[in-house]
């Protein structure tokens, strides 16, 4: 179970954080706003953790002869989603290391957002409170510990509903594995 659960973890993590800086370099080159960024992200997050689909799959058929309960399908598609998101959330931690991103991505991400609310027709009041908000955020956002949890905090609801989702699919009980073969 280990081994499967390392292995599916790992290409997950890997896909999720080559789509991110691919996305990032993007951004950054102007050739996609951050909406755009968002969508894709998690896009890609749905593409990658369907690597818990797979991963549970394999699990079930290789080592079970084709049986697993929704519990323990759920317990190896949990697992294999927070490996996939320990690499993601180390993954951004190294892009804001390398100097690339470091607190240039929250100024980024503050302006894009509140010239989005100017154009929105947002008040003055509304904006200037918003710019309080993002400030107290930022100074959040430079301690890795909240960074790090925050970045897993993107990643694991996607990994948990995929997981409830093929753990529900691929549950087989003993009578139901004579079937379809």
């Amino acid at each position: 179970m280990k081994k499967i659960i390392f292995v599916f973890g790992a290409i997950a993590g890997i896909i999720v954080s080559a789509l991110m800086l691919i996305s990032i370099s993007l951004m950054n080159n102007g050739m996609m706003s951050f909406e755009n960024g968002e969508l894709t992200g998690y896009a890609s997050m749905i593409i990658a953790l369907s690597m818990i689909y797979f991963g549970v799959k394999s699990f079930r058929d290789d080592h079970l002869s084709g049986v697993i309960s929704f519990g323990k399908a759920f317990q190896v598609g949990i697992l294999i989603a927070l490996i996939a998101s320990v690499i993601y959330a180390t993954s951004w931690e190294a892009y804001l290391a390398s100097g690339s991103g470091s607190q240039g991505f929250m100024d980024q991400y503050t302006t894009q957002y509140i010239e989005r609310m100017k154009t929105e027709g947002a008040s003055v009041a509304e904006i200037e409170e918003m710019k309080s908000e993002m400030s107290s955020m930022a100074e959040m956002y430079r301690n890795p510990v909240f960074r790090f949890g925050m970045t897993l905090v993107e990643i694991l609801p996607v990994g948990l509903v995929i997981t409830i989702i093929s753990a529900a699919i691929l549950r087989r009980h003993e009578s139901s594995s004579d079937i379809s073969h």
